[in-house]
């Protein structure tokens, strides 16, 4: 499914409870400098995750101060974030003009918050230039804090120079069938560079059957429910996708990659390094 870009008036993009995508939770906030904005998640956990600018959160007497060192456009700096526990109260507020995305798994315990630095991330390069799938990933709950999140796996991609794929060789993740493949649900969000590139994701349901193909644009949201889903953007511009993961039963992912491209595995520099970081 693709949802346009649209004023979402920071009010949840994927709701609680989705018919497509029930275990993921995403919104996005525009807030000026000053401006707080409260919210809760029932049966949720949440990141938060400043796009652009700075912020500090407030949840169950803590402070996390200076969350986010970003300029205008999610390639000027690291991400960081703030893990908010299943059905708890935060307040995020403003110290600059910002964009902030907030991710959410369904989980039903209650863990403890903590903030994510920049010296926390986990980091994979992958892929290479002549196998047009160069990428770097970014995650912001990845490998490092499995022990602290209970279902959410939260994450930036980015091209690495311009054109080519992701997500290949063609995967899916949609049913659980250990330990073979886990059921996660999953939420991307596109950004380009410059903003008027675009690119295209993919969705083939059946191995070696005709599926469907989505435009995608400078601020376009992507649910994944089932299926093998691969993208790619135009040649010239960059692209950077958010990605939200929600398992059903457990937090590490396991891929199931498309028995026709599967041989592609050793063909792709550091593809098994990026597969073991998604935990």
């Amino acid at each position: 499914m693709h949802i346009a870009p649209h004023d979402n008036r920071n009010q949840p993009i994927v709701d609680v409870d989705h018919p497509l995508v029930p275990y993921v939770y995403f919104n996005i906030l525009h807030l000026d400098a000053g401006q707080s904005f409260d919210y809760r998640v029932p049966g949720y956990e949440t990141c938060i995750v400043p796009a652009t600018g700075t912020i500090t959160v407030e949840t169950t007497g803590e402070t996390y101060a200076d969350i986010g060192q970003r300029g205008t456009d999610v390639w000027d700096g690291e991400p960081e974030g703030v893990y908010i526990p299943t059905d708890t109260s935060a307040r995020i507020t403003a110290r600059t003009r910002t964009e902030v995305f907030i991710a959410g798994a369904k989980y039903a315990e209650t863990l403890k918050p903590f903030a994510v630095r920049s010296a926390d991330l986990d980091l994979v390069q992958y892929g290479s230039d002549d196998t047009k799938t160069h990428r770097k990933i970014k995650h912001i709950l990845g490998a490092a804090h499995h022990d602290r999140v209970g279902r959410l796996l939260v994450s930036e991609l980015f091209t690495v120079g311009a054109g080519g794929w992701s997500g290949f060789p063609s995967h899916k993740h949609d049913t659980d069938r250990l330990p073979d493949e886990t059921r996660h649900d999953e939420c991307y969000n596109f950004r380009f560079r410059p903003d008027y590139g675009s690119g295209l994701q993919m969705l083939q349901r059946v191995d070696n059957e005709p599926g469907d193909a989505y435009h995608i644009v400078n601020g376009s949201t992507v649910l994944i429910d089932k299926g093998y889903h691969p993208c790619c953007v135009l040649p010239g511009y960059e692209m950077y996708y958010f990605t939200i993961l929600g398992g059903q039963s457990q937090r590490s992912l396991k891929q199931y990659f498309q028995p026709t491209h599967a041989a592609q595995l050793h063909t792709i520099p550091g593809i098994m390094d990026m597969v073991a970081k998604f935990k």
